[in-house]
């Protein structure tokens, strides 16, 4: 398809067809001249993988134990071929989306190589003859044969691939398969550009009163081909609209090939995340203009709203604290880490990614970090963070591994690369940080402190020099960190003082900060080190990674590995991690080792659920001195044991409920200090003042012993308050702790005083019945951990996994799902089970 106008030509070539050859052969000659008997219609956007499962070549390697059956793809050449009319001329060819190393050919005749799937290939080629014309793309081997490419993750392939600039997480992670992608993911244009033309107009918010009674926005602009209007003078015309349909409009002229346009608009409709008001996007319109008329055009949705990264001096501990500072307003951001929804990241996929964005607002998340292992993302991604007011913490690709930043070959690809997506990306409402890059010079820190002896460069001068360089004077207005974590010197990489830090402690049962390279004291039993009340001890100022791994969900694994059970080979092919029993050391203290697969799921997001809940918790009553928490990890790139809150079929596991009453805008939270000492917190990132009854019960789990009592909590906005404290005389395996509002002000908060295993909660009851949408929920005795399951994936439920008291009813609302297919219990953890069979 495309459009052709005088000397003007735009083509987007398609109809592309795929085969393979062994390495190092395939005549490009011959393969554009020959049948297509071998040939299979090509899957664009896509690659090599879906085109084969589409095709019936290969099974979904996402199923059973398939993934092994995949890995000869690695080794073979793939030739992607379509046809094209044009005339004899110079022409540009413009490739998105080539993945990775990949050479082009017309007509037979090589026009270049590219070897980056983060930006655009750009190629003048002259076509001696008019016509149709053959283009071929060859994608090569993507790593040298070695025994290391061999060997998955960063120690092995990864390593190997640090000057190939791909996703690192595509040799396997210990959340992910190895898969690497490889083939075409997007468009492949023929133009002939005889016109002028406007290049990713940037728009930022360049002023906001305090009291958000009038804001400036400019609209930067910058002219390609301006050889192509001769002598004709042009001028740029800008229109934003606001939602509600009033236009701030100006009109300038185009001098040395930009333009820049100031619009001043009174009582702004402001750009919020969805916990603090509205996402207001203004559709903005930019008409590149000539005396015959419009030249191009570029439209966009902008929203008008300023975000700043405020590191002030911490007055009570020293150090610096970090918060993001939206409109004037301080923010506690409270979310997770965004993986690539599949090792196939040319799927694009984006009903998926709009309800993973969509799960994130409704469980309470403001922030979503785009993590540096992975791509940046599709434009479906930032589209959904702009409208549902999610702010995008976003790294630059690199991750893990010892970078070439000494090599000047290098380091302009990679400049080029951020250049082209600052370009991109810098106008997004959504966008809150640049980051250089995952744990990079953090790993090399570690190193040195081990070794005793230099790192090297590992990328040190890429992410201090080439990153900064290439953001100034394209995006001067977003704040750059170096890297996650970072602080203010190598002393506080990854520490308690200053900056962003991975709070790896607990899983990894390690002690020693800022390197967490020190066996903590294991005491009688592994899983105390890796228990989530060690999250206590953490005063880091904002947790950009911490979690748990759980299992995905029992229909989930119906749906994946039907049939498998638990630590067969399919169990264990989706288990990456390694070594793979820490989840396991951990229930054994806290929820019982589980006989079964049903009590390993049950098990295993009970404890990822009380862990998260613990932990944000924690972090939250320390705001400001903490001002953010975004857990390890959101989503799910296929279905494994991992630390996802979503499943990869996007179905919530209990943690992802716990999270959501720990993030909501107003919540209280519960504090017990070990020895029956009990507070009451009042957590408020709201915009306003909140002053709210909150109903305060301590009770016996069979219900014979309540003491109530109601106490008013105030805080202002952006603070946490301790409202209410006491002591607990009998803090035990009988008691509770329980707040609740009575006009559902905020969520319920809970506390026990034991681990879940240990609890002595009688067996249950537990009724259900169905009125329309909504499921009616009655629990005679204590329910711990209330699991609703529904076969569909898509359903979504108001809550799940929340603790009923003897008596307690709840209502629950089901959408997107038949009500009647619902099954209701509690968890099904070992240790309460084994009770339950011995009473």
């Amino acid at each position: 398809m495309g459009t052709a106008d005088g000397d003007t030509m735009t083509l987007v070539i398609g109809g592309w067809e795929l085969r393979d050859t062994a390495e190092g052969l395939g005549d490009a000659l011959a393969l554009s001249t020959g049948d297509s008997q071998e040939w299979l219609a090509a899957v664009v956007p896509g690659g090599v993988h879906p085109t084969l499962i589409a095709a019936g070549r290969l099974p979904d390697p996402f199923a059973d134990d398939n993934l092994s059956k995949h890995r000869w793809i690695e080794n073979r050449d793939w030739w992607y071929r379509a046809r094209f009319d044009a005339e004899a001329g110079d022409v540009r060819i413009t490739a998105d989306g080539l993945d990775t190393i990949a050479e082009l050919f017309i007509d037979g005749r090589s026009i270049g190589h590219h070897a980056n799937q983060f930006r655009p290939a750009e190629f003048d080629v002259t076509l001696e003859t008019g016509g149709e014309h053959v283009m071929l793309i060859r994608f090569s081997r993507p790593l040298p044969h070695s025994p290391e490419a061999e060997e998955n993750g960063n120690k092995g392939a990864a390593k190997v691939a640090a000057g190939l600039r791909k996703a690192t997480f595509s040799w396997g992670w210990d959340f992910g398969p190895r898969l690497p992608s490889i083939g075409l993911s997007g468009d492949v244009i023929v133009e002939r550009a005889a016109r002028p033309r406007l290049a990713a107009p940037h728009a930022h918010t360049s002023f906001l009163a305090s009291d958000h009674s009038q804001a400036r926005v400019i609209v930067s602009v910058e002219v390609e081909n301006l050889g192509a209007a001769g002598e004709t003078p042009l001028s740029v015309d800008a229109v934003l609209t606001s939602p509600g349909g009033t236009a701030h409009a100006q009109s300038v002229a185009v001098v040395d090939a930009s333009a820049t346009v100031e619009l001043v608009v009174d009582d702004p409709d402001l750009w919020w995340t969805h916990d603090l008001g509205r996402p207001a996007l203004h559709d903005l319109r930019v008409d590149l203009r000539s005396a015959d008329g419009i030249v191009d055009t570029h439209a966009s949705r902008v929203g008008i709203r300023t975000i700043d990264l405020s590191r002030p001096i911490d007055p009570i501990d020293g150090g610096r604290l970090f918060q993001f500072i939206l409109n004037g307003v301080p923010v506690f951001a409270r979310g997770a880490n965004w993986v690539p929804p599949s090792p196939l990241v040319g799927v694009v996929d984006a009903p998926l990614r709009r309800e993973l964005v969509q799960r994130a607002a409704e469980g309470g998340m403001s922030m979503l970090r785009v993590w540096g292992g992975g791509i940046y993302e599709h434009d479906v991604f930032y589209d959904a963070c702009d409208e549902l007011g999610i702010l995008v913490w976003q790294d630059f690709m690199f991750a893990c591994v010892a970078y070439p930043g000494d090599d000047p070959a290098f380091a302009a690809e990679v400049e080029v690369e951020a250049r082209h997506q600052i370009r991109r990306l810098r106008s997004r409402a959504c966008l809150a940080l640049w980051c250089g890059n995952n744990e990079t010079e953090a790993l090399a820190a570690i190193f040195e402190h081990d070794s005793g002896t230099s790192a090297g460069e590992w990328g040190h001068h890429l992410f201090h020099t080439v990153l900064p360089r290439a953001l100034d004077g394209l995006d001067d207005v977003t704040a750059y960190w170096p890297g996650s974590p970072w602080g203010g010197s190598t002393d506080e990489l990854n520490g308690f003082l200053d900056g962003d830090r991975h709070a790896w402690e607990v899983w990894h049962g390690r002690d020693g900060g800022p390197f967490f390279t020190e066996l903590a004291d294991r005491g009688d039993r592994p899983g105390d080190v890796r228990h989530w009340r060690r999250y206590a001890a953490d005063t880091g100022r904002f947790i950009t990674e911490f979690g748990i791994l759980s299992a995905p969900n029992r229909e989930t694994f119906d749906r994946w590995m039907p049939g498998a059970q638990l630590h067969d080979d399919v169990f264990d092919t989706h288990l990456t991690d390694r070594p793979g029993d820490k989840i396991e050391q951990i229930m054994e203290i806290a929820t019982g080792l589980p006989d079964d697969l049903e009590q390993y799921i049950d098990s295993s997001q009970t404890v990822q659920a009380e862990a998260m809940l613990f932990a944000v918790e924690h972090f939250r009553r320390r705001q400001p001195r903490t001002a953010g928490t975004l857990v390890w990890q959101l989503n799910d790139c296929w279905p494994g044991m991992t630390w996802s809150l979503l499943d990869v079929d996007s179905t919530p596991k209990a943690a992802y409920y716990a999270m959501a009453r720990a993030s909501a805008p107003l919540a209280v939270s519960i504090a017990e200090d070990g020895e029956g000492g009990v507070e009451v917190w009042l957590v408020n990132n709201t915009r306003h003042h909140q002053r709210v009854p909150i109903d305060v019960e301590i009770g016996t789990f069979d219900g014979a012993d309540r003491i109530r009592q109601q106490v008013i909590g105030e805080a202002e906005a952006a603070t946490s308050v301790l409202v209410w404290s006491t002591t607990v005389a009998a803090a035990d395996e009988r008691h509770y702790v329980w707040a609740s509002s009575p006009d559902d002000a905020f969520p319920i908060a809970r506390t026990h005083f034991v681990d879940p295993g240990a609890l002595q909660i009688d067996p249950p009851s537990v009724s259900w019945s169905v009125d329309g949408p909504y499921l009616d929920i009655v629990s005679k005795g204590y329910s711990y951990g209330i699991r609703i399951s529904h076969p569909e994936p898509t359903t979504r439920l108001s809550d799940n996994w929340f603790d009923m008291r003897d008596g307690d009813r709840r209502r629950i609302l089901v959408q997107n799902g038949d009500p009647t297919l619902a099954h209701v219990g509690p968890s099904r953890l070992q240790a309460l089970e084994h009770r339950k069979a011995d009473a």
